[in-house]
């Protein structure tokens, strides 16, 4: 780890202009590593650019940007492209994962099964998210994490720990939380900027996604659909859709939580959720996709039902259900 930090922080400091990007459809920590990774480089006295194929999550529009976040992909050149939260380029999506070649590129992620598809690549599967990568960098830097870098690196922490709740909350994540807190964010002022973001129609969405709640193998797995129609019907879009798999795992019995959702009548995103040694990872990377050990996810080329069939089958077989 220490190695490929030091190749990291040399980049930074020898480069001078650089494009950042994350994973399709992005989370907090994609979000908030982009943002943190801009807001320290431009306190190098570097030239950023930030881009995400999906845009910014409106739920995330309050957060203080280093520079733009543009859905269309800028022409450069840069000195360095960097991918982040990205377990596989093939996420950065189409654009850029077709320029994103192995030289001038660097890997920052946390992600089991990471090819290690750039010229450098920084792969630590013991961070909770890339967001506590970001600033372990800064301290290499000697860059603090006060103001919006703070407040990026905490978004990705929180969000990925699930605020501190889930098994890979470390002591050193909560040491970086209290951290960033001396250099002054406001958790209670943060929580209400973050938290506070829904509409009706994404607790109407709730409502009828949840309605569609059924367990499977005893109870040990749950499983939600949403539909486009639910979509249409709510007037809200993918986005309103994050977190809503947990609620499942909530359930008691239940081991995993599987959301299914239609993105097309031929494609659908597949969420996973579990608790302590219940891998479903293994369950995503065999249906083409990846993440961490409780959480993963895949997209399947079939419909809703026929991929709850897949979904199911998999699930029964490699985590010992069926």
């Amino acid at each position: 780890m220490e190695k490929a930090l030091k190749q990291v922080s040399a980049a930074l400091t020898g480069g001078e202009t650089f494009l950042l990007a994350a994973h399709t459809g992005p989370d907090g920590d994609a979000i908030g590593s982009t943002f943190a990774l801009g807001h320290l480089l431009v306190r190098l006295g570097k030239q950023v650019a930030l881009y995400n194929a999906s845009g910014l999550p409106e739920q995330f529009a309050w957060l203080v940007p280093p520079a733009p976040l543009s859905d269309e992909l800028p022409d450069g050149p840069f000195d360095w492209i960097i991918a982040m939260d990205c377990g596989d380029r093939t996420r950065l999506g189409d654009a850029l994962a077709g320029r994103f070649g192995t030289q001038g590129t660097i890997n920052i992620d946390h992600h089991l099964g990471n090819p290690g598809y750039a010229q450098i690549n920084w792969v630590d599967t013991g961070f909770a998210s890339v967001g506590e990568m970001i600033a372990r960098l800064a301290a290499d830097l000697d860059v603090p994490l006060s103001g919006p870098l703070g407040e990026a690196v905490y978004l990705a922490m929180i969000t990925d720990t699930g605020y501190f709740s889930y098994g890979n909350t470390r002591p050193e994540t909560l040491e970086l939380a209290a951290e960033i807190l001396r250099q002054g964010l406001d958790p209670e002022d943060f929580n209400a900027k973050l938290q506070n973001q829904w509409t009706l129609g994404r607790v109407q969405l709730w409502a009828r996604v949840l309605d569609t709640a059924e367990l499977h193998f005893g109870g040990a797995v749950g499983v939600i659909r949403i539909t486009a129609a639910m979509f249409e019907a709510t007037g809200t879009q993918s986005a309103d859709t994050e977190g809503v798999v947990n609620y499942i795992r909530r359930i008691r019995g239940v081991l995993a939580a599987v959301c299914l959702r239609e993105d097309g009548p031929e494609l659908t995103k597949v969420s996973l959720r579990s608790w302590g040694t219940v891998n479903v990872q293994a369950v995503a990377a065999e249906l083409g996709g990846g993440g961490h050990r409780n959480a993963a996810g895949c997209v399947v080329a079939a419909p809703l039902a026929e991929a709850q069939a897949l979904v199911l089958e998999a699930a029964g077989r490699l985590l010992e259900l069926a």
